[in-house]
């Protein structure tokens, strides 16, 4: 999270805990993405694939952007990495809802929702870009609003989604939303930042399964 007047630089144990846990997410997430993508070229159509890419592509980011950044030493070359690590959660956020959107949501809620959602994600890569010192809970707030927008779509979706589909989503959601709470505590408790990793290898995990099994 950014450094500000509240906060405290990780030790270099806590830092090497981060990389580690979100390179194992990378390894993942490259192993992960062909068998995805190949089976969505299998059972969906043009749009599904596209998005089912985007999912693979923007969570191969983030893991990569994470990884670097946690493993670099103080540096100019770490505040930069910093800004793609965070801008790339917004990347995520859009991108797991593409192949939902593009899938099983397809239609006009899926348009309104690939859209909105997208729109904030630019959003949030510019602040992050061009106001990175900003409060911290803005980005947070902005992160959590665009995690459940969702439920404006939840009629719909119920309706054209299976219950376990369901269950796989919301389990991710809330693995990020209850990680988020040790993002915030990381200036108070040791190694909460590596918890909060932890929440989010869940969340993309469940997410991970949800696409697989159930966006189409």
């Amino acid at each position: 999270m950014p450094l500000t007047p509240l906060s405290r630089e990780q030790s270099q144990g806590e830092e090497i805990a981060n990389s580690i846990s979100h390179g194992i997410g990378l390894a993942a997430a490259l192993i992960g993405a062909p068998f995805l993508i190949t089976q969505a070229a299998r059972h969906g159509n043009d749009g599904f694939v596209v998005g089912v890419t985007l999912f693979s592509a923007t969570t191969i980011f983030l893991y990569l952007a994470s990884t670097v950044y946690h493993a670099l030493p103080t540096s100019n070359a770490k505040q930069v990495f910093r800004v793609l690590e965070h801008s790339a959660i917004f990347l995520l956020i859009a991108g797991t809802y593409t192949p939902f959107t593009l899938g099983v949501l397809h239609g006009a809620w899926g348009w309104i929702l690939l859209s909105t959602i997208w729109v904030l994600a630019a959003a949030g890569v510019v602040l992050k870009v061009f106001y990175g010192a900003s409060p911290p809970i803005l980005s947070t707030c902005l992160y959590l609003l665009m995690g459940w927008l969702v439920v404006i779509a939840a009629d719909p979706l119920i309706a054209k989604m299976p219950t376990p589909g369901l269950l796989w989503l919301v389990a991710g959601g809330l693995s990020y939303t209850v990680g988020v709470v040790f993002f915030a505590l990381d200036s108070r408790l040791r190694y909460a930042h590596l918890i909060w990793h932890l929440f989010v290898l869940a969340g993309t995990t469940c997410h991970y399964f949800a696409v697989l099994w159930y966006a189409a």
